[in-house]
């Protein structure tokens, strides 16, 4: 697994500051980069409506497909196009949950890879799996459907599914999933210093939360 971080700095730098309420005003989305980059976070995470965001100092990461995940895949590579076109550097893509389900893996991998078709490397594309609605069988495959499709990131949650959020079980066994071949992302619920760690020691590579500031100062000075 991997080592805490050891520092607020080095927290900082995995984690995505996301501000994903519907509700949220372009005022409190250019605060919220502006927060991320005095911190040292990894990006801002926003709503697609509000990009593109111009030059704030931090990356930008946007969503796709969100929060359901139950659209079509033209829709989705649209999206995730127009999305990076905007500006996002890094794109967290919900996976339909339906299909997974229903053991559609084929339907998973091509809709993932018709986002990694139009935004290709350098940019960041997360597959969001919705760990907590899965079977650990289930998130293992998704796992490797995400793999299949040239995902660079799996990432447990949306944050906005009745079934949960983030879990220590979940990301270690994403992390076991894809050994190291591609990031894990843990996000939905983490708001504490505590939760933060706990990931990480599970092999969480990036943390996604609105909590930033709190979780920071739990480990005292940057």
């Amino acid at each position: 697994m991997a080592d805490s971080p050891a520092t607020a700095a080095s927290l900082a730098a995995l984690i995505d500051h996301t501000i994903l309420r519907p509700d949220a005003t372009r005022d409190e989305v250019l605060a919220a980069a502006a927060e991320a980059a005095e911190l040292g976070c990894a990006s801002v995470c926003v709503s697609p409506v509000h990009l593109p965001l111009g030059e704030r100092g931090v990356p930008v990461c946007t969503v796709v497909g969100f929060p359901s995940g139950a659209h079509s895949t033209a829709t989705k590579s649209a999206e995730a196009e127009l999305a990076a076109g905007a500006g996002a550097s890094e794109l967290d893509v919900v996976v339909h949950l339906g299909s997974a389900k229903a053991g559609a893996w084929d339907a998973v991998v091509a809709d993932l890879a018709s986002v990694r078709a139009v935004v290709p490397r350098p940019l960041v594309v997360k597959a969001i799996l919705e760990s907590a609605a899965l079977t650990e069988d289930e998130l293992v495959q998704a796992c490797r459907c995400a793999e299949q499709a040239g995902c660079d990131f799996v990432k447990t949650s949306t944050g906005f599914s009745s079934a949960g959020g983030a879990t220590v079980e979940a990301v270690r066994a994403m992390h076991a999933a894809v050994g190291g071949r591609l990031g894990v992302k843990a996000s939905g619920g983490i708001r504490t210093t505590e939760q933060a760690l706990a990931m990480v020691e599970a092999g969480a590579t990036r943390i996604g939360t609105s909590a930033t500031a709190a979780i920071l100062a739990g480990l005292g000075p940057r």
